[in-house]
């Protein structure tokens, strides 16, 4: 038994969800998700309440799919009622961002500047030293996030590249530090 998959998922207002030829379809005031239902697990909307739950007869690998299933239709009903968002910040000298039509620029040391291609459905923003990825589907934006970070890692010495918001980089001292306290 999954406890996860077990709990019902409430429809807030203005978002309506659906089962249609092996799809999950989540309408909201933000836009529409679609996402492919495993035909182990069924999907009932009952008034504002939806239950997962595996088919009758399965087996028990099915438990793991019955858990992921609930979270993915969370996170769709979630996304179509609020975005989701993911900030991270930059540090460096002479590191920019900027924002180019669907696009984000970023200029970090390299001789060229990386220029990262928007999704649909993702939009991007630039305060100071921050950018804020933003949109419905929470895996996009996640993995948007990720390439955005991996084209500079924080390094620990000096602190510079790019990290998550709330992410915490432990510095290292470096060589001069070490031998004077030796």
């Amino acid at each position: 038994m999954s406890r996860i998959g077990k709990k019902f998922i409430l429809l807030p207002k203005g978002v309506e969800l659906k089962v249609q030829d092996g799809f999950i379809i989540s309408k909201g005031p933000n836009g529409e998700l679609k996402k492919k239902l495993d035909p182990r697990i069924t999907v009932q909307v009952q008034a504002e309440e939806v239950f997962v739950r595996p088919k009758e007869g399965a087996a028990e690998e099915v438990d793991s799919l019955w858990g992921l299933y609930r979270s993915l239709i969370s996170n769709m009903v979630k996304g179509v009622s609020a975005p989701f968002e993911k900030i991270l910040t930059f540090q460096g000298v002479g590191f920019r961002a900027a924002v180019k039509g669907s696009d984000l620029e970023l200029h970090l040391g390299f001789t060229n500047p990386v220029t990262i291609k928007g999704p649909d459905g993702i939009s991007f923003k630039v305060e100071k030293n921050k950018i804020i990825v933003s949109g419905i589907d929470k895996e996009t934006v996640g993995q948007v996030a990720a390439d955005i970070r991996k084209q500079r890692k924080p390094e620990p010495y000096q602190g510079s590249g790019i990290k998550y918001e709330k992410e915490v980089i432990v510095r290292k001292a470096g060589k001069k530090a070490a031998t004077a306290a030796a």
